[in-house]
């Protein structure tokens, strides 16, 4: 256990009942800040990267549902 975890649990250890409570509220924006940092660094990722290019057999496919669905083949 390092150090500073160390002096937290024992700064946890003294904290009375009653304001505990304060205590864990604290403890949770602050781990949602850390959170959203991390939403903001995995927003930052190019997902174009992983989308296949067009082809020809797929651009003609909602022309070709929508012939089979006319026609009541689907």
């Amino acid at each position: 256990m390092t150090a500073i975890r160390k002096e937290a649990m024992e700064m946890l250890e003294r904290i009375p009942e009653d304001k505990l409570g304060y205590v864990i509220q604290i403890m949770q924006g602050v781990n949602g800040l850390l959170e959203e940092k991390e939403r903001k660094v995995k927003e930052s990722i190019d997902l174009e990267q992983f989308v296949m290019p067009a082809t020809e057999r797929g651009k003609d496919a909602d022309a070709y549902i929508r012939e089979l669905r006319d026609n009541d083949r689907i």
